[in-house]
């Protein structure tokens, strides 16, 4: 564990350091603003086909607001199927040249048996890249297996864990100084995990998990903590990323006198990097790696670090949700990104991950973890460059199918 964690500060200390070419690419900076020009996307082929003229985007301090949705189906954790309704926003609150381009989604999903989730994200930049916030609500009552702690648990021995989940996420970071992709800042963590209890009412989840954090049946548990945020971001769009660097750390403390039900710690490091082969196609091979842990410290369980449980939810693909629960997990992800068609309202993804979480008695790496993929994306909005994303992904016993609105990462 110190090596991965020892590579991964290192990693970020070089990015942050590094003053010639921020972007790390392949491509001139100067070619990064796209031009949508020859382009085509689903809402420019429905409109055509239908003979529909609609009036300009409304604007948001002087820019055009970008809207994709789109409804879909797919399996949820606890098994069976949900009907999800994806929506984004993305807009730019001043010069494109200067400003990145902001966003807000909201994907609320039912599986019409009394089980939903709402979720709520946003990444705002204001004009010229002065302030970035960061926010993530939602309320969700969706059930969710749990195999216990460690990265050698039997598929077969799980357990299906029943709580209401609030989560309020917001933060605010200050550009530092004159640097165009340093920021800084502090937030605000809630989590909120209510009535939890297993499926089966007989079963002792303390016992079951070997973990006497947040485990008791009937009960709820409280992590309220700040942050402390570092962030360096060199990509203009986060819903389809463009060459460049992203470093994100987040230090978290979760005190007893904001309401936690311990005093407990966490340290969360994500590190991406993007290289684009052509200024004119979509040709981008995406790195990504995030080292996520709670120090030691008596975390609640539904708490700990999970894979698929990441800032954003979209590591792990091909893994069940919270297959694997450790207190400290590091996930390292590859894709390869390119377009099909010249006019790019066709692509493709071919991606592959790994993950590893520490053993509950020796707090070691012991069992790596594998899963591959491969998607189609579809052009939904050529101005906000969301793509519509079907993947396919596969693990050792389990497969699943992934519907998207713009890029895992």
């Amino acid at each position: 564990m110190r090596k991965v964690f020892a590579a991964t500060l290192f990693c970020c200390f070089r990015t942050l350091v590094m003053a010639q070419n921020p972007t790390g690419t392949l491509v001139p900076p100067d070619k990064l603003v796209e031009d949508t020009t020859g382009l085509r996307d689903i809402i420019g082929i429905a409109l055509k086909l239908s003979h529909i003229h609609l009036k300009k985007p409304p604007k948001v301090a002087g820019q055009r607001v970008y809207y994709s949705i789109i409804p879909l189906g797919s399996s949820v954790p606890g098994g069976g199927e949900a009907l999800i309704t994806s929506t984004n926003a993305a807009f730019e609150l001043g010069n494109p040249k200067t400003t990145f381009l902001s966003n807000v989604t909201f994907s609320p999903s039912t599986n019409l048996k009394g089980e939903w989730n709402l979720p709520f994200r946003s990444n705002i930049w204001s004009s010229e890249n002065r302030w970035n916030y960061g926010g993530d609500y939602r309320i969700t009552f969706f059930p969710q297996f749990t195999w216990g702690l460690g990265g050698n648990t039997a598929p077969s021995n799980k357990v299906l864990v029943r709580y209401t989940y609030v989560r309020f996420y917001q933060n605010a970071l200050k550009r530092i100084g004159k640097k165009p992709f340093l920021f800084a800042g502090l937030g605000y963590n809630l989590d909120y995990h209510i009535n939890i209890r297993p499926d089966v009412d007989t079963v002792d989840m303390a016992k079951f998990t070997g973990y006497h954090y947040g485990t008791g049946n009937h009960t709820n548990s409280i992590s309220s903590g700040l942050t402390l945020n570092l962030l360096y971001d060199t990509r203009n769009n986060a819903l389809n990323p463009l060459p460049g660097w992203f470093y994100n750390i987040v230090a978290r403390v979760n005190p007893k006198f904001l309401g936690s039900g311990d005093n407990w710690y966490s340290l969360y490091i994500d590190a991406r990097k993007y290289i684009s082969f052509d200024p004119d196609q979509w040709n981008v091979l995406a790195f990504w790696s995030y080292l996520w842990t709670t120090l030691g410290s008596p975390a609640p369980y539904l708490d700990l670090p999970a894979i698929t449980w990441d800032a954003n939810q979209r590591s792990g693909r091909g893994f069940y949700p919270s297959r694997y629960t450790g207190k400290t997990l590091w996930d390292f992800e590859t894709e390869y990104r390119r377009s099909i068609t010249r006019d790019q309202l066709l692509g493709f993804v071919v991606f592959a991950n790994m993950n590893a979480v520490t053993e509950p008695l020796t707090n070691n790496f012991a069992y790596l973890h594998a899963a591959a993929g491969a998607g189609l994306r579809i052009k939904f909005n050529k101005h906000s460059g969301t793509n519509f994303g079907l993947d396919f992904a596969a693990s050792k016993g389990y497969w699943a199918l992934y519907f998207s609105l713009g890029e895992a990462f």
